[in-house]
């Protein structure tokens, strides 16, 4: 069994995903998550790219322990000697040279001869190794290369001393089949190669970057080069989660490991999501919002008699929250009964039968059946238009520093209370306010602001959802002020929370009075 170094370039390429930018802190704070997921080497950025790129390197390098830092750097002196200047305080670290290599990368971008392009691959890594003993080559658009002339730069730079060979398919071009024959021949040609360790770092313009990765493991490469959520240049690189899960599942099949502590991965995941702002579709795999989620019946059977009928992994091995049965007008009954009994319900047959029945007629007006609903339905109750237990008076904010407060009236059974909070925001300072006045936890899953008018005065609509008395629960509000729209969106949540409370009160105590159910 190999061990497959996991090289994380997510500062690096990824960060050069359109809209995925970090500020030098948030690089460092997801520098040190990625230490703690167990990442082999990190790619700290690109240090002549900008003197702040340079400077994050700087920190990570001071920073973070545990993987090998390493800097990006063409093969030139004035990039090496810049990411040999960022690394310095780095207890381990690497120096990454890459040139091109491709005719068209050549002609059209560098301008350069093949024998330039020799002399400069060879040079470049002799003059990192002057700086530091771990050198890394990468030959950019590889794979588009002329197999020949590649040969002879990756000769070159194993001849000059590069301890990590790597092979880019820069632009997500080429297809397993292929990628899998190019290592094979590289190994059988390439003298002293399978002394060093070889590299692939694959692109997803055409969906094969896992699969190319994969395919170049099984020819000989024993470091791949990825990215948390698969974010990267134009369609990505290849997504770490994806790679090592599939060496973690099929470890049996495929004979080879990795040191990631996988149970981190979603955490990761999450991370990277809140920095950026960019989350991962839905359907995406190991991280996705549906990876370990079911809606269609004959599924949510399946998972609730043994999740191995539908589960090639549990979520607690990445570290997610757990299998979810999501209700739709896909759902059957015995996801609709486990969701009841574990709102604690337990319904007889014919209550079964009958929130069967009107829950598909609800499924088929809603895309999604929340918790709410479900007590709905069982009560033949109506919770949009619930009593408003809780009324929103009056709302005070202030904000502009570094911190926002807020003040807050609300008239509770008609008692007119007054709350303080802070916050990270008007909002989150508002929240806090209203929290103040509660004697329940509300937890924040979903939050969404939409401008319902045009114009500099448009109306905002803030939707939220919340999980409150352990069960999901949506509010609503509407106002020029989107702060105040939220404080309303928010007591509306609350307000159904407590219609729910009091169904739940009259349910259990007409079943008392009949034995149960």
């Amino acid at each position: 069994m190999a061990r497959i170094t996991v090289f994380d370039t997510t500062l690096r390429d990824g960060e050069q995903s359109p809209g995925c930018s970090m500020t030098a802190p948030e690089k460092l704070r997801l520098a040190q998550e990625l230490a703690e997921l167990g990442v082999d080497v990190l790619e700290a950025g690109f240090a002549a790219s900008s003197p702040e790129d340079a400077e994050s390197i700087r920190s990570i390098s001071r920073d973070v322990s545990g993987p090998i830092i390493t800097a990006l750097a063409r093969s030139t002196r004035s990039d090496i000697e810049a990411a040999a200047s960022a690394l310095e305080p780095a207890s381990r670290s690497r120096i990454h040279v890459f040139i091109a290599t491709s005719d068209i990368h050549l002609s059209q971008k560098l301008g350069i001869s093949r024998e330039e392009c020799l002399e400069q691959a060879a040079e470049g890594v002799r003059l990192a190794l002057s700086y530091c003993d771990d050198v890394e080559f990468s030959a950019e658009d590889a794979t588009r290369s002329d197999v020949e002339f590649l040969i002879q730069v990756i000769t070159a730079a194993v001849e000059a001393g590069a301890t990590t060979i790597n092979i880019p398919d820069t632009v997500g071009y080429v297809l397993p089949a292929e990628i899998e024959s190019l290592f094979s021949t590289l190994l059988a040609r390439v003298p002293g190669l399978s002394d060093r360790v070889l590299s692939a770092h694959c692109h997803d313009d055409l969906g094969f970057a896992v699969a190319n990765s994969m395919a170049a493991i099984a020819a000989g490469a024993r470091q791949v080069e990825c990215t948390i959520n698969g974010i990267g240049e134009r369609a990505g690189n290849a997504a770490l989660e994806e790679i090592v899960m599939a060496l973690q599942v099929r470890r049996e099949n495929l004979g080879h490991e990795t040191g990631i502590h996988t149970e981190r991965i979603y955490r990761t995941s999450r991370l990277l999501s809140y920095l950026t702002g960019v989350e991962p579709q839905p359907n995406k795999a190991i991280v996705g919002r549906n990876a370990f989620a079911h809606e269609a019946g004959i599924h949510q059977h399946g998972v609730i008699k043994n999740r191995l009928t539908y589960e090639i992994m549990t979520p607690e091995m990445v570290g997610a929250p757990g299998t979810e049965l999501v209700l739709g007008k896909h759902s059957g009954k015995h996801g609709l009964d486990a969701r009841y009994k574990a709102l604690g319900y337990s319904l007889t047959r014919e209550e079964l039968k009958r929130v069967t029945r009107d829950f598909k007629e609800l499924a088929d007006r809603k895309k999604t059946v929340l918790d709410e609903d479900l007590i709905s339905i069982l009560h033949h109750e109506v919770m949009e238009d619930v009593p408003e237990v809780h009324v929103l008076v009056s709302l005070d904010v202030h904000c502009g520093g570094d911190e926002s407060s807020a003040t807050v009236a609300i008239e509770s059974e008609g008692a007119t209370r007054n709350g303080e909070g802070k916050g990270d925001g008007p909002i989150a300072a508002a929240f806090a306010a209203i929290d103040s006045l509660l004697d329940i936890e509300v937890v924040l899953e979903r939050f969404s602001i939409r401008a319902a008018t045009p114009g500099r005065d448009a109306l905002g609509e803030v939707s939220i959802q919340a999980r409150i008395d352990g069960h999901t629960f949506t509010g609503r509000g509407a106002h020029t002020d989107v702060v105040r729209a939220s404080a309303e969106a928010l007591l509306h949540a609350v307000n159904k929370a407590a219609a729910a409370r009091s169904l739940e009160a009259g349910h259990a105590m007409a079943t008392s009075e009949v034995g149960g159910v």
